[in-house]
C-alpha cells in the first residue's frame, strides 16, 4: 500500500471503522449542510466555501460548490482555484480527494475513495486518495473509482467508470473507461 492507502482495522463487517467523535463530526456536518447550504442559490458560492472550511475543508483560491453537491467528510478534500464540483455531484470523501485548478466535476460524478479488503472476513474499509489534475473535464454521471489519478487536460466522457488512472491531454469513455483519443490544442 502506498502513503495514500489506508486500511483501517474492523473486527466485523458490522463495526464502523469511525470513532463516536469522528461520527458526531459527520453528523453535524450532514445537518449543517442540509440547514445552512442546499438551500442557497448559486451566487452564495462564498457562503458555502464559509461552511466547508469550517468544517476542515482545504481550500486555494476560489473554487466552486454547487449547492446540491454531496461532500461526506469535507476535511478529506483539497479544492484548488476554479475546481467545480457540480449539481448532485457526490465527492464520497471516506478518503481523501484533491480537485486541482480549472478542473470540473460534472453533474452528478461519484467520486468513490472507499473499498474493502475482500480477502478478510471482516471486509475492512480500505481508502485511497482521488487526485484530479489541473484542467480535467469529467462528464455527466462518470464514477470514479478509489486512487484513481486522472491527469491534467483530461476528459472523462459522460457515465464513464474509471478504474484505472487516465493520461494527461487524453479522452477516455466506456464502461470500464478506455482511451479513446489524444486531444489536440490549437
Amino acid at each position: 500500500m502506498n502513503s495514500t492507502t489506508i486500511q483501517y482495522s474492523q473486527d466485523s463487517p458490522y463495526d464502523s471503522p469511525w470513532t463516536i467523535s469522528h461520527r458526531i463530526k459527520m453528523l453535524l456536518w450532514e445537518y449543517v449542510w442540509l440547514l445552512f447550504c442546499v438551500w442557497t442559490p448559486k451566487p452564495a458560492n462564498s457562503w458555502r466555501l464559509f461552511w466547508l472550511r469550517l468544517f476542515g475543508c482545504t481550500i486555494y483560491g476560489k473554487p466552486f460548490v454547487h449547492q446540491r453537491a454531496r461532500i461526506q467528510i469535507p476535511w478529506n478534500l483539497i479544492l484548488h482555484d476554479h475546481a467545480c464540483l457540480g449539481d448532485r455531484a457526490n465527492a464520497y470523501t471516506l478518503g481523501v480527494i484533491e480537485i486541482f485548478e480549472h478542473a470540473t466535476v460534472g453533474q452528478e460524478v461519484y467520486l468513490c475513495t472507499g473499498t474493502h479488503a475482500f480477502e478478510n472476513a471482516a471486509l475492512n474499509l480500505i481508502t485511497k486518495k482521488i487526485t484530479i489534475q489541473k484542467g480535467v473535464f469529467i462528464g455527466v454521471r462518470a464514477i470514479i473509482m478509489p486512487g484513481v489519478t486522472i491527469e491534467e487536460n483530461a476528459i472523462v466522457g459522460a457515465g464513464s467508470l474509471v478504474t484505472k488512472n487516465v493520461e494527461k491531454n487524453t479522452i477516455v469513455g466506456g464502461n470500464p473507461a478506455k482511451f479513446i483519443k489524444t486531444r489536440s490544442f490549437e
